[in-house]
Formats: C-alpha cells, sequence, structure tokens
C-alpha cells in the first residue's frame, strides 16, 4: 500500500464534486466536526460504557470514552509521525503525512457510533435474538450472508453502516465522509463470514459494495474472497481504543469501589520499571484524594502507552504497509507494558465485567431489546396487523420498514433499535408494555 493513496480527501456519495482547491479546514477536520456536531454523536451521551449511567458517580458513557479514545489517538499519530520525520524517508509525502492525526481522531470519535444500547451485551442480545430466539425463524428467507450478518451482529459493521448508508429521505452518501475516515474505521475489514469464533466483522451485506469502492480507491488489497488488508491507520485507532477502555474501566472501577486504591494502584504501577515506580509513588504522596491518586497514576500509564504504541507501528510498518496482519498493536508492545496490560485485562473480566452492577444492566438490557425486537420485528414482517400498523405509525421516517426485501426490513428495525439510548430504550420499553402513559 501507499501512501499517496491511503490518504484522500474523495468524499462517499459526492465523488462527482470532489475538488482540490484551498480551504482553512482539511477535509479531515471537515470530517471531524462533522462528526461532533451530528445526532448519533450526540446520542451516545445516554448511553452505557461499561458501568451504569451515572448517579452520584460519574463513569464513563459511550459519549467520554468515545471523545478521550479521540485524543488519545490524536497523541500516538503525532508521536507517529514524529518518529517518521525523524526517518526521514517519508520527506517527499510528509506534507500529506501530516493529515494523519485528523483521521485517526476522526476514526476514533466514530468508532462505538453502530453499538447499541446496553453496552456491549447489546450486541450480544441482538445476535441470540436470530440464533436463539424467534429470528429462528427467519433463516430460511434469507442468504447465508445475510444470516451471518444478523448472528454475529457487530457495532463496527453497523458504524460503517450508520456512515454510509442512506437512509429515507437523507443524502447519497450517508454523511459523506472521506474515503480515509471511512478505511481507518473498519478495524475489521471482512465480511461476516468470516466473522470466527469471536464474531467480528467489518461491514454488512447491504455495505459490501460501499467498501470495495473504499478499499479499490485506497489501494488495500483484497487478500482473499471477502477478506481485505487493514488500513495501516486502523491500527492507530485501534490502539487508542483498548488504551482508553482497559485503563479507563480500571479508574471507573476504583470510583465505583470495586477496586480499592492500592490494587488499582498495583495494577497500574505495573506499566513501568521499578526506578519509575517510586517517582510516580512519591508523586502520588502529594495527593490526599485517593481518586486523584490513581487519575495521576492513569494519566501518566497512558502517556507510556502513548509513546510505547507509537514505537510499536513504526517498528512494524513495513509488514503493515505491506498488508501483513501484525496484531493489535497492545499485543505486540514490549514485554513489560504487555504483560501489565494483559493482568488489568485478565482481571477485569474477574473483577469488573461480572461486577453485581454491570451484570443487572446486562440482564435489564436483554429484556428490553429483546422486547423491543419482538414487536418491531413483527410489525415489520406483518403489517397488515391493526397492531402493526399503529406501531409503525410511531417509527422515525429515516428506516425504510417498508423495504421490497425481508432484509432491508429487518435492518430498518435493527437500525432503529441500536440507534436507540439506555433511556429511550426503557422509555419505549415502558409505553409499549402500557406502564407507562401521557397525563396519568
Amino acid at each position: 500500500m501507499e501512501w499517496k493513496r491511503l490518504i484522500s480527501d474523495r468524499r462517499l456519495g459526492l465523488e462527482e464534486l470532489h475538488s482540490e482547491g484551498s480551504q482553512m479546514r482539511s477535509d479531515f477536520q471537515r470530517d471531524y466536526d462533522r462528526m461532533i456536531f451530528s445526532s448519533p454523536f450526540r446520542r451516545m451521551q445516554n448511553k452505557t460504557q461499561v458501568f451504569p449511567l451515572p448517579g452520584s458517580i460519574f463513569v464513563h458513557n459511550r459519549l467520554t470514552h468515545s471523545l478521550e479514545v479521540s485524543t488519545v489517538g490524536r497523541s500516538i499519530s503525532r508521536e507517529v509521525l514524529m518518529r517518521m520525520h525523524q526517518q526521514k524517508k517519508y520527506s517527499d509525502e510528509f506534507n500529506l503525512l501530516l493529515n494523519i492525526p485528523d483521521i485517526v481522531a476522526t476514526a476514533c470519535l466514530c468508532h462505538d457510533l453502530g453499538n447499541p444500547p446496553f453496552g456491549h451485551s447489546g450486541e450480544k442480545t441482538i445476535s441470540t435474538w436470530f440464533s436463539e430466539g424467534p429470528g429462528v425463524s427467519l433463516q430460511n428467507q434469507l442468504s447465508p450472508q445475510q444470516w451471518s450478518d444478523l448472528i454475529n451482529f457487530e457495532g463496527n459493521a453497523n458504524s460503517f453502516r450508520l456512515l454510509t448508508h442512506q437512509f429515507v429521505g437523507r443524502r447519497k452518501g450517508g454523511f459523506a465522509m472521506t474515503y480515509s475516515t471511512l478505511g481507518t474505521l473498519v478495524k475489521y475489514p471482512w465480511t461476516s463470514e468470516h466473522a470466527g469464533t469471536k464474531g467480528k466483522f467489518g461491514f454488512f451485506e447491504s455495505e459490501e459494495n460501499l467498501y470495495r469502492r473504499v478499499a479499490e480507491w485506497l489501494g488495500i488489497p483484497e487478500i482473499s474472497q471477502g477478506v481485505f488488508a487493514r488500513h495501516p491507520l486502523v491500527y492507530l485507532m485501534e490502539a487508542a481504543d483498548d488504551i482508553c477502555y482497559q485503563i479507563m474501566d480500571i479508574e471507573d472501577a476504583h470510583r465505583l469501589k470495586i477496586l480499592t486504591t492500592e490494587e488499582a494502584a498495583t495494577y497500574l504501577l505495573a506499566f513501568f520499571e521499578e526506578k519509575r515506580r517510586e517517582k510516580l509513588r512519591r508523586g502520588m504522596g502529594y495527593l490526599d484524594d485517593p481518586n486523584e491518586k490513581i487519575s495521576y497514576l492513569r494519566s501518566s500509564v497512558i502517556g507510556v502507552l502513548v509513546e510505547q504504541s507509537a514505537d510499536t507501528f513504526v517498528r512494524n510498518l513495513k509488514p503493515i504497509m505491506d498488508g501483513e496482519t501484525v496484531g493489535a498493536l497492545v499485543n505486540i508492545l514490549p514485554e513489560l507494558q504487555r504483560d501489565a496490560y494483559k493482568s488489568c485485562s485478565e482481571m477485569a473480566y474477574q473483577r469488573i465485567y461480572c461486577a453485581a452492577d454491570v451484570v443487572d444492566v446486562d440482564l435489564a438490557g436483554n429484556r428490553i431489546i429483546s422486547y423491543l425486537l419482538d414487536i418491531l420485528m413483527d410489525a415489520v414482517l406483518n403489517p397488515s396487523k391493526n397492531y402493526s400498523q399503529l406501531l409503525l405509525t410511531k417509527m422515525p421516517r429515516q428506516y425504510d420498514f417498508n423495504s421490497p426485501s425481508i432484509y432491508g426490513r429487518i435492518q430498518a428495525v435493527l437500525d432503529h433499535v441500536s440507534g436507540m439510548t439506555d433511556v429511550y430504550a426503557l422509555d419505549l420499553f415502558r409505553k409499549l408494555n402500557g406502564h407507562s402513559l401521557p397525563a396519568v
């Protein structure tokens, strides 16, 4: 792959209007601003990240997580640029490479747009509604790839759809983002039929041709049928996400008293050599507030992971540009940071993601999403019923509930449900169950 093709400000759906005119803001900066002001981005403030949405203690939601990932992604990108500049061999294209921080920062903002309400369990609830629930009956009416899309429902693929699909009454190309931003967003550039045991993939059948168009223009090779190489900048976006969710989950768990100050400090200090640990311990000694002590360590850990991720990316740049899969950057960091990250990950699965409040959200979210899918799917698949007609009058017009294909109508329901905030989904659940009526 070549940077002169990988970095392109060509916009999806507006290809015929593309121009090279000079502007105060680059098209990549416009992508960033466009996303900040978008409705799907704002809705993430009421979507669960891991812990229940805050009462008296503020923890991360999807919006604050995405903003932090974007900040870290930009920092890693700048560190990468500094290292590439020092190597001298990129001098002819360095002005082009200066766009990398904006591209990565925007992809980071977008990476969770397609996630449904109630955290990652929301994805699993949608998938199992088809593989284990009432949706099983639909399998014979869908193609193998369409069925695979549904039983492996993926927030990453849904993010690409949200940005690129032409919803009813909307413009061609969706948000009309640049090809480079879209390429950097797709963490798993293959179809659902290659999702494997983890169920990860990058685009639904409905958007496969759009991704092919993006990949062809950017010079991203198709390794085998339906499997593409990653855009190199995906590694930076992925690293920023991995750093933020793992380290910030520890800070949130400490604030919620799932971890003691001593436990949280032990996990965070493990990222450093002993000499640096002693310095950090002295720094903690100047702070009386336990939350500030952990925040101080958290910022230090993010700093070292930003530097090591940039080093690791540049060190592996040749195989990455050759389209080889080198693995997530956090898995190939120097041994000290790699082992510390693994230790945090193992602890999180044992202590944090199984915490009572987290499981309560998972259970409630499963019931709410399953119920909404039950009645909405029945309405779009049996629109002649009286209740279906009543229900469909309440649904947003941007979703094509009258699509001529069953797959299209199913996707319209999933577009609606996955776009809901936790609060909206709960409110709709109550209203449709008759537990909440106006003026009663």
